[in-house]
């Protein structure tokens, strides 16, 4: 039974998993680097230890330093919320090693689903549909010719290790393969130490659209609906939405089915995100993440299930408090990221938060770890929170979340607010028509 959690992680989440700990009775340790050691879960956690200087790979980063951690605070299980450690099969093989509970899923299934080639065979040979691309890795230009001609131009190239739109780039005719493939290569061998890419077909307006699911080690596998995250600039998710605007209850239903599935024949435990193109009315497997998602709290919004909560359970060995035929979906629920950035060309601007007021009122939450004299540090991710807004249809979604945005404060650096604001009033938005490239094209338009 677990008794104590280290958190391994910082800021927003790491906020989130101590109350969900909070509430389920156990005991937390919070990790830092010296830049986090004013930060809102350090305060909070039963204990606190530093694990080293502010680089990630000196602190968020350093193994030996958080597993010191959980043994000397006598912690029984080890959340790594996500980014950082959150996927390094590594770091779950070592936490299992000296007998801590890792609440996240098997070691074989991080190192399968993070190898891009792996796991698009795991999920063919699950029956999920895949963007037509290459069989395996191409190693040389010659056989990436190949396979681009067999595929029809444009092609993607793509990191087999890779993540975050690193070690991704389009080819849009044959004349241009060969930088494409060089340039991910070099892209993924700097980013992730392995240069092997694959290709596949570039699809030219989908949407990605993602299905949340979670499994118990008693066999209970359940799929909590899709998340509409096709707003995004440079591969980066900007606002999310659940339900998807352009799924009808038959093309939910299919592919929710087909992940659930897919996830109960490869025995997976905890929860994870299998992430799809959609085009056309088909839908097309692109990678499966093996954590909790930064978007989670707008499926926990229309399902009224605690996704972390469920989470922590699972993992400590408990079996999921409900069952698919329990799974319901009511209203609407979108989150934006705040990000401490130029609204315009998305430059970092860390430093003093002087003032801070976060929205309220039905249907509002704001996730973040920020408060007025926080100094938010240049070293990690800028964002400072996420707006998730509720409610009973999309229309009246839009109109409190454009309510929650004039009431949201932050002074002292700058943020994306604006960038939100602009972005309701966009007619495309507000018939939910858009793509993964709109954003990036509307952008581009006000420049």
């Amino acid at each position: 039974m677990v008794q104590k959690v280290l958190i391994a992680n910082r800021g927003e989440i790491a906020l989130r998993v101590h109350r969900a700990c909070k509430e389920l009775g156990l005991s937390t340790v919070a990790v830092h680097s010296t830049a986090d050691a004013n930060a809102l879960h350090v305060r909070l956690a039963d204990e606190s230890v530093c694990i080293g200087p502010p680089a990630p790979k000196d602190s968020y980063l350093n193994i030996p330093a958080i597993i010191s951690a959980a043994e000397i605070t006598n912690a029984d299980a080890i959340h790594p919320g996500y980014g950082f450690l959150s996927e390094n099969a590594r770091f779950a093989d070592i936490v299992h090693a000296h007998n801590i509970v890792f609440i996240g899923p098997k070691a074989e299934h991080i190192r399968v689903m993070g190898d891009k080639i792996a796991a698009k065979a795991a999920m063919k040979a699950a029956g999920v549909p895949l963007v037509p691309g290459s069989d395996g890795p191409v190693s040389t230009l010659e056989e990436a010719k190949a396979a681009a001609n067999e595929i029809g131009f444009p092609v993607l190239v793509k990191a087999a290790a890779g993540g975050g739109g690193r070690g991704m780039k389009v080819a849009p005719t044959a004349d241009d393969l060969a930088e494409a493939w060089s340039t991910a290569r070099a892209e993924s061998l700097a980013a992730f130490g392995d240069d092997s890419v694959y290709l596949e077909k570039y699809l030219t307006t989908p949407r990605h659209i993602e299905i949340q699911v979670i499994a118990d080690s008693f066999g209970n596998v359940a799929q909590l609906g899709e998340r509409d995250c096709s707003l995004q600039r440079r591969h980066q998710k900007v606002l999310e939405e659940a339900l998807s605007p352009v799924l009808d209850n038959e093309a939910r239903a299919r592919i929710g089915e087909i992940a659930r599935k897919a996830v109960a024949d490869i025995g997976y435990l905890g929860a994870g995100t299998i992430e799809f193109l959609w085009e056309n009315g088909e839908f097309y497997f692109i990678e499966m993440n093996t954590r909790i998602q930064v978007e989670h709290p707008i499926t926990e919004q229309v399902t009224r299930i605690d996704l972390v909560r469920e989470q922590i359970n699972v993992g400590a060995g408990a079996e999921l408090s409900f069952r698919q035929e329990d799974v319901t979906f009511r209203g609407h629920a979108i989150e934006c990221r705040i990000n401490a950035e130029n609204p315009l060309d998305f430059r970092p601007s860390p430093g003093e938060i002087t003032f801070f007021h976060a929205p309220g009122g039905p249907g509002v939450r704001f996730d973040s770890a920020v408060y007025s004299g926080y100094s938010i540090p240049p070293y990690y991710d800028s964002m400072i929170g996420k707006l998730i807004v509720f409610g009973e249809t999309r229309d009246h979604c839009i109109a409190r979340l454009r309510r929650a945005l004039s009431e949201l404060a932050i002074a002292g650096v700058e943020t994306t607010t604006p960038l939100f604001v602009d972005l309701l009033d966009e007619p495309d938005f507000q018939a939910g028509d858009y793509h993964i490239h709109w954003l990036e094209n509307w952008l581009a338009s006000k420049t």
